[in-house]
């Protein structure tokens, strides 16, 4: 297969620079993917040459304030933010799409559609209105912690372990440069620290409101990609959240954590792929 990988950019509405990774058809409907908080674009490879195989267009955005996309000026982090990168992204292809987000991204995807974004179909990565509150604190002591750096990718290397022990520790860590950027003989995360300034509880309010959009899109399917080992969402939150949407579909991936695809990623790219063609398989452009 020829390699159709691109790299563009967006400029959203208040002048910050998205940018992107694309593959496949520009004319196919497209999959979307947004990463969660601490993460970047390239968190989506696998899941990205799995979708194009497909026939599908995949597109992997680094959200404001992550890897190389611009930090806000003006500290601007907030969902509503995120949502309109997101809905500049949309309009920008045109084509019908599919929103495949975790943790964060699986926010702002229910932000972007509760602000009017119509996607064929919604895939949530371990994230659901009500999260458990422990696993929530957990990832955001990660995110702050580590404000002096690290000596090497090894000792950051090191804390990824840490924090997720029953994940194999790979062998080459240079991987992590995608995370990290040198500065004065150390490494240090490249996010802005200002994406923490929201609490986890305003956060999660916002996305509760939001939800509740979700239940007057029945023709909307909605899939929930869960680790079973994730400490972020229990059994009690994925039944509140068939509350909300009783269509809600699930698919539990044994072996993996919160960053399920980072964990398991051939189980994760199986599901979503398959959610993929059954969801856009029939949709036409104009359609």
């Amino acid at each position: 297969m020829a390699d159709t990988l691109r790299r563009e950019n967006f400029v959203a509405r208040d002048g910050v620079r998205l940018v992107a990774d694309r593959d496949g058809d520009p004319h196919a409907p497209a999959v979307i993917l947004l990463h969660g908080g601490g993460q970047t674009r390239h968190s989506w490879s696998g899941a990205m040459s799995s979708l194009v195989a497909h026939g599908f267009q995949a597109l992997s955005f680094d959200a404001r304030g992550h890897g190389e996309s611009d930090w806000a000026p003006e500290g601007a982090y907030e969902l509503s933010d995120r949502a309109a990168d997101l809905a500049t992204i949309v309009h920008a292809l045109g084509v019908p799409f599919l929103l495949v987000g975790a943790s964060l991204g699986g926010a702002t995807s229910i932000m972007g559609i509760d602000a009017g974004l119509r996607p064929e179909g919604l895939v949530l990565v371990d994230i659901v209105p009500e999260p458990e509150r422990l696993g929530v604190d957990r990832i955001v002591a990660f995110m702050r912690g580590h404000q002096d750096g690290f000596a090497s990718i090894d000792e950051a290397a090191d804390a990824v372990a840490a924090y997720n022990p029953a994940r194999r520790r790979p062998r080459d860590s240079s991987g992590l440069m995608k995370n990290l950027r040198a500065r004065d003989g150390r490494y240090y995360w490249h996010w802005d620290p200002r994406i923490l300034d929201t609490s986890p509880a305003a956060h999660a309010e916002t996305v509760r409101r939001a939800a509740q959009t979700l239940s007057a899109l029945p023709e909307l399917p909605v899939l929930l990609v869960r680790g079973l080992a994730s400490d972020v969402v229990s059994d009690a939150g994925v039944e509140a959240f068939r509350e909300i949407v009783p269509r809600l579909e699930i698919c539990d991936v044994a072996g993996a954590g919160h960053m399920v695809a980072g964990d398991r990623n051939d189980a994760f790219n199986r599901g979503v792929t398959d959610f993929a063609k059954r969801v856009l398989g029939g949709v036409t452009i104009g359609s």
